[in-house]
């Protein structure tokens, strides 16, 4: 079995944690509070973690910041699950660099968002993530948001990078658009790998073929995220989908800001992190805390639930 093969067959039917980077209050990166995040997360059946994607807000981290959280994460995950950390960036020679430290720190494949702010064109995006592709012998997944990029790949680009690009094995999806997702699958294969970066499609997406979530939710209920895809996995629907019922309340709060603002709040209220993000980011408001607080109840026991609230 190729390389390639291997780690497709090992991230089909995953939950792919993207977990995000806590800060100390003077906002330096709290490696201790990082590797504890990673380690509940392989505990409680996460099977793949991601770093330095959306939710690890690595527009706010520097070149080397994202290297060194890379290999915290890769040291801490010690061979245990697959690591797929975010290696894109807005600057085509910063996503190169990356990407080529992911290899040489040993990562199993590497997510790689379409380049933000700058509004590349289909021909500029194909010729960006052949390059990238081209470069660097190692999978990569793509990872299309373009609510955070102002841009939306097309099913035409992707097909065509999947065709040219052996090593582009698969999708990261944040797109609300169902009819564009199920497209995916019809022109790049079936096989071709399909995670879900909207919430409530997770598993929507589990029904058309797609190989899993790499969702923001995970970071604050990991366990029951991994639960309904395992249940996917052993071919108990039922259990999926009531788990998708039941995830819904916490999805719907996770996103009334802009994530991770609400999942670092959620895990600072358990008493995970200190919820800090870095300026132009910022904790929310006192009254979307309670609220996230009085949902948590729904998923957490009492005594796991703390009171700290920070403005």
């Amino acid at each position: 079995m190729s390389k390639i093969e291997e780690v497709k067959q090992k991230l089909r039917g995953a939950s792919i944690a993207p977990v995000i980077t806590p800060f100390k209050e003077d906002e330096s990166i709290d490696f201790d509070k990082f590797t504890e995040l990673i380690d509940w997360q392989i505990k409680s059946g996460s099977h793949a973690i991601s770093v330095t994607g959306t939710s690890g807000e690595p527009s706010s981290l520097s070149v080397e910041e994202r290297v060194q959280v890379m290999e915290a994460a890769y040291k801490a995950i010690d061979g245990r699950v697959p690591f797929v950390p975010g290696t894109g960036s807005t600057n085509h020679q910063e996503t190169m660099y990356l990407t080529k430290k992911a290899i040489e720190i040993g990562a199993d494949a590497a997510l790689v968002i379409v380049p933000y702010y700058n509004k590349p064109n289909q021909a500029a995006l194909y010729k960006h993530y052949k390059t990238v592709a081209d470069a660097n012998d190692i999978p990569i997944i793509v990872y299309n948001i373009p609510g955070r990029t102002a841009r939306n790949l097309e099913v035409e680009t992707l097909a065509k990078l999947n065709q040219d690009c052996p090593n582009i094995i698969g999708v990261k999806e944040s797109n609300k658009d169902f009819e564009h997702v199920n497209r995916v699958l019809l022109n790049c294969g079936r096989d071709f790998l399909l995670y879900s970066g909207i919430e409530l499609l997770c598993y929507p997406m589990l029904a058309i073929g797609g190989a899993g979530s790499i969702s923001a939710t995970s970071n604050v209920a990991p366990a029951k995220v991994a639960e309904m895809h395992d249940a996917w996995n052993e071919g108990d629907l039922k259990r999926a989908q009531d788990l998708h019922y039941e995830l819904m309340p916490l999805n719907d709060v996770l996103f009334k800001d802009t994530n991770p603002a609400p999942a670092k709040a959620a895990l600072g209220i358990l008493g995970k992190i200190n919820p800090t993000l870095r300026m132009p980011m910022d904790v929310p408001t006192k009254e979307l805390q309670d609220e996230i607080r009085e949902v948590l109840k729904g998923y957490y026991a009492e005594d796991e639930i703390k009171d700290a609230v920070k403005n």
